[in-house]
């Protein structure tokens, strides 16, 4: 008896509308991780190399999820080899910009911007890595649980003590100046 097995094979048409869309993500992903430049485009390279030598993707319903999960991955075993704890923060990439404000208050946004990104340094890898999905990369839970490989109630409550530190450290900033 003869079987035939239909797998989807990713030609090069279907790698640059699915995959390469996400580079930018993958970077500040990684970026937001490692804390180096360098570091980080290694990686998007390697997370590349990896979706396109495994491109028998059946199975594959969220591209983008599923990069992003392979460069969280590869991101880790990088902290671990260098047996690293805490990313540098991304000062000149990460701009919020508002029309219509005055320099005083342009400045002063900035300032809160670069203390909000100095406090989400300090936070535990998890909370640190929740946050920067779905805050600044806009992730929906379910993307998140699935690329970081967490429960739904792991992703709420990481967050959640995430923006509870961030909000309480960046109150006693802004009120005491400590």
């Amino acid at each position: 008896m003869y079987f035939r097995l239909a797998i989807e094979t990713m030609n090069l048409e279907d790698f640059e509308n699915r995959v390469l869309p996400t580079k930018n993500k993958l970077y500040r992903f990684a970026f937001r991780l490692l804390g180096s430049s360098e570091e980080a485009k290694d990686v998007v390279q390697e997370a590349m190399i990896k979706v396109w030598n495994g491109r028998d993707l059946g199975e594959v319903q969220n591209m983008e999820a599923w990069c992003m999960r392979i460069t969280k991955n590869i991101s880790l075993d990088k902290l671990r080899s260098r047996q690293r704890k805490m990313t540098h923060s991304i000062d000149t990439n990460f701009e919020v910009r508002h029309e219509g404000l005055t320099p005083h208050e342009n400045t002063e946004m900035h300032e809160n911007m670069k203390r909000i990104n100095q406090l989400m340094t300090q936070l535990p890898d998890k909370q640190r890595q929740v946050m920067h999905l779905r805050d600044i990369e806009g992730h929906s839970y379910n993307e998140i649980c699935e690329m970081l490989e967490l429960d739904m109630n792991q992703v709420k409550v990481n967050l959640f003590r995430a923006r509870n530190a961030v909000r309480e450290k960046l109150i006693k900033l802004n009120a005491y100046g400590l």
